[in-house]
Parts: structure tokens; C-alpha cells; sequence
């Protein structure tokens, strides 16, 4: 963002273009506005803005005189002035501070945006061609490390080289190559990354490996050549240190795939066990530090092939069992893991897993999580790809949880309207309940009890006391006899009273006595 400072001595119009003005849209942020010349030229020593949009008649120290001072001072700060017609002749002189932008007041949002944008687009130009002067400059200063950069990389890509170029870039370069065994570090960035971070990496390593003999760029990775002469505790030890010394001055983690040790004429096979290794981080994770040992499979009996039951885990699922769906893909993303397919074979599986887990879902959800696998294929590691997954697998288990329970509720409330309807029913039996409903009756007493905490025949019982109690308040029946009908316990008097005084305390006919 073009930081941008706003000079205008009437408070209508400085106001009016600071709220009306997209500043983010054209790249820039208003950091400042200024009444005066006096006023700005304060700012502008506090915080030096990219830009100044000033007016040319101001009291005190007018626009022209501010431009002189500031282009004094700070030669790189560019400038828009705002002048009216009359004024236009003497604005000119201010050309030679180098203003070239000038709008007639007064002036539209349209007009003033669109000059802004036209120098925000010069300031961005010119900082390009000084950035690649600069490096040009920088990299004729240093002809000949670019040149061993560039002899690495032929070195591991071409395969003309042999003893005569090794003997031509050691002299050189003041290297004597023979005899020598090396070994090859490859590093990569994980996230965004730039130039500087591979250039760190590689003074890093010439500080801290210290065998290093050469080093260069290759695709985006620092690739890193070290004489075999620490013992391999020692190296991982050091290479260790290089990452965490990246880390904690640049907040991001590296990667690095270390090969064999080997003769210079095997140097291109070296590389390629690099490559290969970096590969596997897919399975080993961002921040690893890879070796052949790491990827390679102990013995082809190991690969019995991926047996898991897939028809378990989308049952776990529809079922809304989050534990247990979670155990089932922690154990198959471990097997993916310890079995090491190639990474397009690997993610074939997962893919299958995806669509399994998303036919669970209404249209318009599968949908959206179709739009999501892009990304997810594109993902690096498989650690990243487990947890993208394991988020979907949550987001639908717990859908198909709610919408289960949501249902057992309806269920166990039809429950307890059959109870309402038929508790004078003597054969009224969890099993003729769920002959209504047509479900089985070892679940609904399952889900019944789940819901409401208490058992089936509880609630039929306590259901049926309580409209024995309502029905003797009203005198609605004469008789024990025929509140014992009445309230479902049919000619079984005797049932019926010791129920009842289970639950109350005493007998019907002592209840009827109590005042």
C-alpha cells in the first residue's frame, strides 16, 4: 500500500476527499491530511508518505513552497497538485521537483483516482527497475558464486559432465574434487517463500554445516553439496540446527531430504535420491528431515494391501458416533501411512473415502463438499489431507447425530402419545406400541430410556397412577374395581392396590378416607 498524505487549507473539501476516496482499491491508505504547509511538512518528517496531494494556495507555506522543502528532504516522495485554473502557470514550476501531476479544482473522485492509480503504477515501476538494477548489480559483484551455482546444477542435471569439467570448475573455483565423497541436501520452503529465504538458507548452511562445498537454486529448493566427513549423528545434528535457526528468524519451516553418501561421478544419482525423498514428505510431513532409509518399505510382504471396512465407517457415520468414526480413520490414515503407496495411489483411496462419506448428504451439502476436493487433492502433506478429511467426517457426523436424535425424539413422543391414548388398555405392552409404529421394541426401549431416563413400563405405571389420582379428585369411579379398569389394570384389583400404594403411600380406600 502507496502511503498518502492530503494537504488542503478548506476542511470541506479535505474532508470530502478523504471519505469519499476508495484509498484500498487503488492500492494506497490515507495515513494523514493537513490543513497548512507548516502542518504537513510536520507529518511528513514523523511518518514519511509515498505520495502528497496538495493544494497550491494555502496561508502560511503554500503548496509550491511545500513541494520544494519535501522534495529536499525526502527525494523519493512523489506529488499530486491541486490547482485551480489561474493558478495553473505557477503550479508549473514545480516540474522541476519533478511533479508531473496536476488535477484543476475542482476535481472528480473519478479524475483524482484515476491520477492516483497512474503514479501508484509509476512508483511500482520504477521500483522494479530499481530492484533489478540493484540485483544486476549485486550479481556482477559476484560473478563467480553464480558461477558455481550454475556448475551445481549442470552438474546434477547434465549428463556430459565428467573428469575433465570437474578438473576445469575445480581449478576455478579453488576446489579439488578428487577423491572426494559427498553428500546432497535438498531443502525446500514450506508456504509461501522469498528469494532471500533460499539465499538464507544457504548462508546458513555454509555457517553451520561448514563441509559445505557448494550450494544453488534448483526449481524453487536449495540444493546444498557437503564433503562426506561428519559422522551421520553429527549431520542430522547440524542439519537439525539449520532448521531451527531458519525458523527462528523467519517463522517458517523447511524440508530437507539428505542422500547417501557417494563418489562425485555418482552425483546425478544422489540428486535424484533427494528428489525422490522430498517426494515422500507427503507422508513424513512439513519440517522432516528425509533419508532413504525413511521411505524405503522393509520387505514386499508388508504391503498386504489396504484392507479396512469402509462399510463400518459410513455406518459410524450415518449412525452420528463421532468416537468411533474418528478411531476407524485415524487407524486407515495410519495404514496409508505405514504402507506408503505412491502418493496418486494413496490419494485414489481417500478420494473413494470422500465420496462415501459425502452420499451421506443431501444435494446441495455434496455439492459444496465436491467443491472442496480441488483443494484438498492439491494438499502437500498427508497430515493436511487427514485433517481436510477428518473435518468433513465431523462436519457429517455430527449432522447425521442431530438429525438421528431429532428423530428419536419424534419417536418417543408418538411413544407417549400411544401411553396417553390407550393406558386404559390392559394389553397396552411396549411390543403393541412398536406393532403401531412399526418399529422394533428393543430399540424404542433403548431410545425411551435414553430420552426420557426412565423405562417404558415406568412411565406406562407412573402414567397410569397419575390418572387414577385425577380420576378419584373428579369421583369418576365408585369402586377400587372400576378404577382399576378404568386406569388399564382390567379385574386384577388386588395389582392395582398395591401399585397404588407403591406410589402413594397408602391404599385407595385410605386415600378416599383422608381429608
Amino acid at each position: 500500500m502507496q502511503k498518502v498524505l492530503l494537504v488542503d487549507d478548506e476542511f470541506i473539501i479535505l474532508d470530502g476527499i478523504s471519505s469519499v476516496m476508495n484509498w484500498a482499491s487503488l492500492g494506497a491508505e490515507l495515513t494523514g491530511t493537513a490543513q497548512n504547509g507548516f502542518e504537513a511538512l510536520a507529518l511528513v518528517d514523523k511518518d514519511p508518505p509515498d505520495i502528497v496531494i496538495t493544494d497550491i494556495r494555502m496561508p502560511g507555506m503554500d503548496g509550491l513552497a511545500l513541494v520544494a522543502k519535501v522534495a529536499a528532504l525526502y527525494p523519493d516522495i512523489s506529488f499530486i497538485m491541486l490547482t485551480g485554473f489561474s493558478e495553473f502557470d505557477y503550479a508549473k514550476a514545480a516540474m522541476q521537483y519533478g511533479v508531473r501531476h496536476y488535477l484543476l479544482k475542482p476535481c472528480s473522485e473519478e479524475s483524482l483516482g484515476e491520477a492516483l492509480r497512474e503514479l501508484i503504477v509509476e512508483r511500482e515501476e520504477q521500483a522494479g527497475r530499481e530492484a533489478f538494477f540493484e540485483s544486476v548489480k549485486y550479481g556482477l559483484e559476484r560473478v563467480l558464486p553464480h558461477a558455481k551455482e550454475q556448475f551445481l546444477k549442470e552438474l546434477v542435471t547434465n549428463k556430459t559432465y565428467g573428469q575433465q569439467e570437474w578438473r576445469y570448475f575445480g581449478d576455478l573455483f579453488g576446489l579439488h574434487f578428487q577423491n572426494r565423497r559427498v553428500r546432497l541436501l535438498l531443502v525446500e520452503m514450506e508456504g509461501e517463500h522469498e528469494y532471500e529465504h533460499l539465499f538464507a538458507v544457504r548462508n546458513l548452511a555454509a555457517d553451520i554445516l561448514q563441509s559445505l562445498l557448494l550450494s544453488t537454486t534448483v526449481g524453487g529448493r536449495v540444493l546444498l553439496m557437503m564433503e562426506d566427513e561428519l559422522a551421520e549423528a553429527e549431520l542430522f545434528e547440524r542439519i537439525n540446527t539449520l532448521r531451527g535457526t531458519f525458523i527462528d528468524y523467519y517463522h517458517t519451516d523447511i524440508t530437507a531430504a539428505l542422500s547417501d553418501a557417494g563418489e562425485l561421478a555418482q552425483v546425478r544419482r544422489l540428486y535424484a535420491q533427494t528428489v525422490d525423498c522430498l517426494n515422500h514428505r507427503f507422508y513424513l510431513g512439513e519440517g522432516s528431515l528425509i533419508t532413504e532409509k525413511d521411505i524405503s518399505v522393509a520387505g514386499e510382504d508388508m504391503d498386504m494391501g489396504l484392507q479396512y471396512d469402509q462399510e463400518r465407517l459410513v455406518l459410524l457415520i450415518k449412525a452420528g458416533h463421532w468416537d468411533e468414526v474418528e478411531r476407524e480413520l485415524a487407524a486407515l490414515l495410519g495404514l496409508l501411512l505405514a504402507l506408503k503407496y505412491d502418493i496418486a495411489k494413496t490419494k485414489s483411496h481417500l478420494i473413494q473415502l470422500f465420496m462415501e462419506m459425502i452420499r451421506l448428504c443431501g444435494e446441495e451439502q455434496m455439492r459444496a463438499y465436491m467443491d472442496q476436493l480441488p483443494s484438498i487433492l492439491e494438499l502437500k502433506t498427508l497430515q493436511s489431507v487427514q485433517q481436510a478429511i477428518l473435518t468433513i467426517a465431523r462436519e457429517i457426523t455430527l449432522e447425521r447425530y442431530e438429525r438421528n436424535r431429532s428423530k428419536q425424539s419424534q419417536m418417543v413422543l408418538e411413544v407417549k402419545h400411544i401411553v396417553h391414548r390407550k393406558y386404559g388398555d390392559e394389553t397396552l405392552t411396549l411390543q403393541t406400541v412398536a406393532n403401531e409404529i412399526y418399529m422394533n421394541p428393543d430399540y424404542i426401549s433403548k431410545m425411551f430410556k435414553k430420552e426420557t431416563g426412565e423405562k417404558f413400563t415406568n412411565y406406562v405405571m407412573n402414567y397410569r397412577m397419575q390418572k387414577a389420582l385425577e380420576h378419584m379428585e373428579r369421583g369418576a369411579c365408585s369402586t377400587v374395581s372400576a378404577l382399576a379398569e378404568e386406569t388399564g389394570f382390567g379385574d386384577n384389583v388386588s395389582y392395582f392396590s398395591k401399585m397404588f400404594k407403591k406410589h402413594t403411600g397408602c391404599s385407595p380406600s385410605e386415600y378416599n378416607k383422608a381429608p
